[in-house]
């Protein structure tokens, strides 16, 4: 069974407890049961390929389209995963979705939205500058030579030679400058320091932390601050490890339920 292993403050947000079940993936063999096993874990993680998929909304693509191509990365990072490598599936997931989902723009979408005479034109544009710079002896044509040649007004050739630019983008890998220090535009870039959403997550779930009675509130300290199993903390307060296991299910839909309630 796929349990959650961590309170969050959205459903989507929830990481599920998989650890068991990669383990038993590596043993299976190919088979009924470890593909309805698989089946599962993919499942489980879909939630957090989804909110991948929306951080790249509003650029051109469906995010129902997004969404599938996140799916198929989920499923490659599944299949994929070593557990006995000592790393947690989701640092490994995450850079597998998202170099999927960056993929497939690079290879089915534009840069930029452009329009379809524009493209038709950007085709015949560049056509004509490898004709023209052959039978010139590799000197660039002017728009002028461009626009005779194809037949386009210049104002049409100009809009070709800016959707040239507009096809393909600058690699990350490239150099921003013409020392030996290889800075790249890569190094340039910010990234989303995810600690933010911890913050807000932890901020919000604290008003109802306080709420639960005391013995509820000992037990998510001992599991998801001190980080002990459910034997460990069920030995230090003489219970069984399931009972623990229970609280700690109820009081994390609780928790989720007061939350969402005071979002309402």
């Amino acid at each position: 069974m796929i349990t959650t292993s961590t309170v969050k403050r959205r459903p989507h947000d929830d990481a599920p407890d998989t650890d068991a079940a990669f383990e038993r993936l590596a043993r299976l063999p190919d088979g009924i049961e470890r593909r309805a096993l698989r089946d599962q874990v993919v499942q489980a993680w879909m939630p957090m390929a989804q909110r991948i998929a929306g951080r790249y909304r509003g650029r051109g693509e469906a995010l129902e389209d997004l969404t599938q191509v996140a799916a198929l990365g989920l499923v490659k990072a599944v299949d994929r995963y070593d557990p006995d490598r000592g790393n947690a599936f989701e640092s490994y997931a995450v850079p597998t979705i998202a170099g999927e989902i960056k993929r497939h723009f690079r290879d089915h979408m534009w840069v930029m939205h452009v329009p379809r005479r524009v493209q038709e034109a950007r085709n015949r544009v560049r056509a004509a500058i490898k004709d023209l710079a052959a039978s010139n002896t590799g000197r660039q044509p002017t728009v002028a030579e461009i626009a005779a040649y194809t037949r386009l007004t210049e104002e049409e050739v100009g809009s070709g030679l800016k959707a040239l630019d507009s096809y393909a983008a600058l690699s990350l890998d490239a150099e921003l400058t013409h020392g030996d220090d290889g800075y790249s535009l890569a190094d340039a870039l910010g990234e989303t320091d995810a600690g933010y959403d911890l913050v807000v997550d932890r901020e919000a779930v604290k008003p109802a932390l306080r709420r639960l009675p005391e013995r509820e509130q000992t037990i998510l300290y001992l599991r998801f601050f001190r980080g002990m199993t459910q034997s460990g903390i069920a030995e230090e307060l003489g219970v069984s490890q399931m009972h623990v296991s229970r609280l700690i299910s109820n009081c994390c839909a609780s928790l989720r339920d007061q939350v969402m309630s005071d979002d309402a």
